[in-house]
């Protein structure tokens, strides 16, 4: 059997003692009891609202060969059998063996972070290296003080190409992350007002960003998105933080990695990409613009880690949106169908207009409609009433006259909008998906978006508890 760890690597590595007699290794690890594997490892961390030690019966029941337990916790756990590794912080004892897993591994290492596409790209990323060898990412949006960690400690020894993300929501939150990780490429997708809540400017939001820098390795490099804003202060940012290789992508004229031209469909895009002395015509199988100007910044990492960029683009073929973030359900409705564009995972000024541009690329069929079923964006902070009352413009200039709102932060959008745009305002979203469930008709197409605390998703749900699938559209199981 191929193990993960051997035991006698997770003791060392976590400074930890053995209790009971452990299992020769482990073929995975697990913080959540649920969907533990046999002969996985459970690490019980101590999270804010659920301590791990209170589910360790659960992952022993569901499989778990293995448990590591603070010590101050073994006295409580006095009927659990199973073997254990005793450390005196679990999430403390994770990161030591992240710190492992990326430091016996020979893998050409990739981080993304950004305000917009953090996930996208890093799906984008795994799917053009798979032609080029062995490759580890996260999964889901595991991109914070847990997730990151527990993605570096299930890299395989024998990865070829590690895929990270790596997020925050205040400053100092991606610096101890970064330093796990060292990557040998960073990119920073773009600059937007995200988690505006939390700091004062872009400039700030931008200066947090740039802490990714600061675990590059020596003679690695940078790619940075070159039609933002804060283009010159991540550029400078970045040599200031001793990276040697400073790369740009974008439509700019003087873009290393440029989109020279965009075709964009409505469930699909073409795009011309040209760097290193040529151009290159790639498809997309997913929609908008945004998606196009990620996919560069994915082909110019291809490139800076030597992989094949051929065989990556030729990957973009079968790509699909990720689900809640641009993933498309056909369902049916009456003697006909609708499209369901799920984009419920979350929002922020930018990403909510690159999804109304989805919206207006899509295609109604016969009376069908257009219809953005869209919620509040949180972490606003004082700009919140500015920030939801701005979508009108994107909403009226793509031709979206029909806007179904829920949240009490979009009643600023509900009262910016003109009596042009038919407007349905609910308070809660429970009220909205009732709505929505009984409002869908035949030919409609649905893009669903809010900040993922908003509970938008259940509006996805509800549509997919009540119509039967004729096909989804890119989804992946």
């Amino acid at each position: 059997m191929t193990f993960l760890w051997t035991t006698d690597e997770m003791i060392e590595a976590m400074a930890g003692r053995p209790f009971g007699t452990p299992p020769e290794g482990i073929t995975g690890i697990s913080i959540d009891s649920r969907t533990i594997a046999d002969g996985e490892a459970f690490f019980a961390i101590k999270g804010d609202r659920v301590d791990g030690h209170d589910f360790a019966s659960l992952a022993v029941a569901n499989g778990a060969s293995l448990l590591v337990v603070a010590e101050a916790k073994l006295p409580a756990l006095g009927r659990v059998t199973v073997p254990m590794i005793v450390v005196e912080d679990v999430l403390a004892a994770l990161e030591k063996l992240a710190a492992a897993a990326r430091d016996r591994s020979s893998a050409k290492i990739i981080a993304v972070t950004g305000s917009v596409g953090k996930t996208t790209t890093k799906e984008m990323l795994r799917r053009a290296l798979e032609p080029s060898g062995k490759v580890h990412a996260a999964v889901a949006s595991f991109n914070n003080h847990w997730g990151v960690p527990l993605t570096l400690a299930r890299m395989p020894a024998d990865t070829e190409f590690g895929v990270f993300e790596i997020g925050m929501n205040h400053p100092g939150e991606i610096r101890p992350l970064v330093k796990l990780v060292r990557p040998h490429v960073a990119i920073v997708t773009t600059i937007a007002a995200a988690h505006l809540g939390n700091f004062a400017s872009l400039e700030e939001i931008a200066a947090a960003k740039a802490e990714i820098f600061e675990g590059v390795e020596p003679g690695g490099h940078v790619l940075l998105n070159r039609d933002n804003a804060q283009f010159g202060f991540l550029e400078k940012a970045a040599q200031d933080a001793g990276v040697e290789n400073v790369h740009s992508f974008g439509q700019h004229a003087k873009a290393e990695f440029r989109l020279a031209e965009f075709d964009g469909a409505a469930e699909s895009s073409t795009l011309w990409v040209s760097f290193g002395g040529e151009t290159r015509e790639v498809v997309i199988g997913a929609p908008g613009r945004h998606i196009a100007e990620n996919a560069v910044a994915v082909l110019g990492a291809v490139s800076l880690v030597g992989a094949d960029v051929d065989a990556a683009a030729d990957a973009f073929g079968s790509l699909s949106a990720v689900k809640g973030r641009g993933e498309r359900h056909m369902l049916k409705a009456g003697n006909g169908s609708f499209t369901l564009i799920d984009e419920s995972y979350n929002a922020n000024p930018a990403s909510m207009r690159a999804a109304i541009a989805v919206l207006a690329a899509a295609h109604p069929r016969g009376d069908g409609r257009r219809i953005a079923v869209i919620g509040d964006m949180l972490e606003m902070g004082e700009f919140s009433a500015k920030v939801h009352a701005e979508l009108a413009g994107p909403l009226l200039a793509a031709g979206i006259e029909h806007v179904w709102l829920a949240g009490p932060e979009m009643a600023a959008l509900r009262d910016a909008l003109p009596e042009s745009v038919q407007v349905e305002y609910r308070e809660t979203t429970a009220e909205l998906a009732d709505f929505v469930v009984a409002s869908v008709r035949p030919g409609d197409v649905l893009m669903v978006k809010s900040s993922l605390g908003t509970g938008f998703g259940k509006i996805v749900a509800a549509l997919l508890d009540n119509y039967q699938a004729v096909a989804d559209i890119g989804r992946r199981d």
